[in-house]
């Protein structure tokens, strides 16, 4: 599967995802749905529609590592934490069980949402180390941030539940990387977050 080399690629050229995204002429239009073969769901969301909440929720999940980076900054806290992974990947295997959802599939994507913000976090505290004057001054409470991740590990739980179709799809891999695009757009991510989201996809189109 080379979807993550795909989006990382694409992301991290900041010159072509500006060009494709600036001025009337240059934008770009959703792609259009494929025709719904034999087996698709009866849904009101395009494949694209379903793909496009799990990537900006993957962001939005991604920037709360920053938050946790700024918790750990400066404590014994490491960025590790197998407790809590093994927490919250019980939690959503259990939501993905209530919803109907595969609860593998869902751990799966999870597993990478996590190494994801792992990434981040590192990045930046490698960032503080050599720069101290860009180190956060003020320590984020972590338990609420956490509260936070939960919250929005409910609503990815319920995007993967809701995309099985275009998750499974052959044309999965090219929507989606669009999809992380228009992201990294509307985000500015930089290149540190703009990698991690390219790692927090790399499972959403193997399984349906």
């Amino acid at each position: 599967m080379q979807l993550t080399t795909s989006i990382r690629s694409t992301l991290v050229a900041g010159a072509a995802a500006t060009a494709l995204f600036t001025g009337a002429a240059g934008a770009v239009a959703a792609p259009a749905a494929p025709s719904a073969g034999a087996g698709a769901p009866a849904t009101g969301h395009s494949p694209y529609g379903q793909l496009r909440p799990l990537a900006a929720l993957s962001a939005e999940r991604l920037a709360t590592g920053d938050l946790v980076a700024a918790a750990k900054w400066g404590t014994d806290g490491p960025v590790d934490d197998p407790a809590r992974e093994r927490e919250v990947l019980r939690a959503v295997a259990d939501q993905a069980r209530e919803l109907g959802a595969d609860p593998a599939v869902t751990v799966r994507i999870f597993r990478d949402q996590i190494e994801a913000s792992k990434i981040v976090q590192r990045g930046l505290h490698r960032a503080w180390e050599a720069d101290p004057g860009r180190a956060p001054t003020e320590r984020p409470d972590l338990g609420e941030v956490r509260k936070e991740i939960n919250r929005i590990n409910g609503e990815l739980v319920r995007a993967i539940a809701g995309s099985p179709y275009a998750r499974s799809a052959p044309y999965c891999a090219p929507l989606l990387t669009v999809a992380a695009v228009r992201v990294h757009h509307e985000r500015q991510l930089d290149g540190l977050h703009a990698g991690a989201l390219a790692r927090s996809l790399r499972s959403v189109c193997d399984g349906g």
